[in-house]
Parts: structure tokens; C-alpha cells; sequence
């Protein structure tokens, strides 16, 4: 069997994912409003600076919230904003232990560093699995998918081939830029039920046993 890396993003992918809950939650938490929460941080483009890479630290993370929207926020109020919005879901954290069996199995997922800090918190589920240093989010890759940096960045950190790479993520546009670099990418859709984590399964069964 050839060496493999199996990379899998986070947010519905690994775990259902919904920021019409994570908001109204950091509203109450923090007694400010969703719009000015999101009006000042979410389209002031401050999140999206954060997932590729403005912030060194999650302390520089909250610093930059409460000056940007002049809102204090603790560490703990944020995990429980950000785990509010996250349900696991049970097949893809099977695939993901699977692959853990048959490679390295590995975290791509576009977020701010403080998400890699509390994955413990956060993911549990996921983070007992990956281990070590293969929490990858895009703020420690300093890029953001669908970047094509950001993959070859990945691929680099593990030293692995992009043709011993395998990708999952719920969003087309990621899959396609990963397989432009050669990765083979499986693309997470939803179900009538859920999603499609039978064919995710599938994929990391097909991919470890590739000739």
C-alpha cells in the first residue's frame, strides 16, 4: 500500500456548520447586536484577514475584535459562540478515522489560528484523531482556499506528493483548486438525509488502495 495523506477540511465537511446560530449566540454572549457584530468584523473583512493569516496569535485574534468592533470578547466566549454553530456529523469523523488507519490524516480548513488553538474545545472528536502538528488552517498556511498556494503549502508541511494527496471538502470550487495541483479530491455533498459521508468512505477506501 503507498504512502497516503488524507487532508479533510472542517466546516461541513467534518462538522455541520451554521453562523445564523454562532451570531445571535455571540450577540447575547458579548450584549452587543448581530449587525454591528457583523457589520464591523464579518463585512469589514476582518474574519477573512484572520483565516489567511493577519493574526500571529488568538490573543492578537481577540485584541483586534474588541478594537475593530469595540466589543470585549473572552477566549471562552468565543469557543462557545464558534461550537454553538458546529454539529458533528458522525460518518465523516468515521472517514476520518479510517484514514487515520490507512495514512496520516490531516485538517485543511480555511480559519483563524485561534480555531487551531481550541480545536480540543471545538472539535474534539476531530482533533483526537489528527493529532500532532496536522491541524492545518489557512491562518498558519498564511492562504486561503481555493488558493492554489495554499495546497502546495500543505502538501509541503506533510512532505508529501501531490499524486499520495486526498482531499475532502464540501465546497466545488476547493475541490477543483486542489485537483488542479494534482490532489484527488472528493467533493462532500448533502443528502436528503444528511450528507453523502458513504461515498466519503468510499473515496478513502478507493484512494488508500490505488495501484
Amino acid at each position: 500500500m503507498k504512502p497516503s495523506v488524507f487532508f479533510f477540511d472542517c466546516d461541513k465537511t467534518l462538522y455541520d456548520y451554521d453562523f445564523l446560530k454562532r451570531l445571535p449566540n455571540l450577540a447575547r454572549l458579548t450584549g452587543s447586536t448581530q449587525y454591528h457584530l457583523a457589520s464591523t468584523w464579518w463585512v469589514g473583512g476582518f474574519e477573512r484577514a484572520a483565516n489567511a493569516g493577519e493574526f500571529a496569535t488568538g490573543d492578537e485574534y481577540l485584541e483586534a475584535f474588541a478594537e475593530v468592533t469595540g466589543v470585549p470578547l473572552t477566549r471562552e466566549q468565543w469557543c462557545e459562540s464558534r461550537k454553538s454553530a458546529m454539529t458533528i456529523i458522525p460518518g465523516s469523523i468515521a472517514a476520518l478515522k479510517r484514514a487515520s488507519e490507512l495514512g496520516t490524516a490531516a485538517l485543511l480548513s480555511n480559519n483563524p489560528i485561534i480555531f487551531r488553538e481550541e480545536l480540543s474545545v471545538l472539535a474534539p472528536e476531530a482533533a483526537e484523531i489528527i493529532g500532532g502538528d496536522n491541524d492545518l488552517v489557512s491562518a498558519v498556511l498564511g492562504a486561503a482556499k481555493p488558493e492554489r498556494r495554499i495546497y502546495t503549502r500543505a502538501l509541503g508541511r506533510l512532505g508529501v506528493e501531490a499524486s499520495d494527496a486526498f482531499f475532502a471538502d464540501d465546497s466545488h470550487a476547493n475541490v477543483e483548486a486542489a485537483r488542479a495541483v494534482g490532489i484527488t479530491a472528493f467533493h462532500l455533498t448533502k443528502t436528503a438525509d444528511g450528507y453523502d459521508t458513504d461515498g466519503l468512505m468510499a473515496a478513502v477506501e478507493e484512494f488508500a488502495a490505488r495501484p
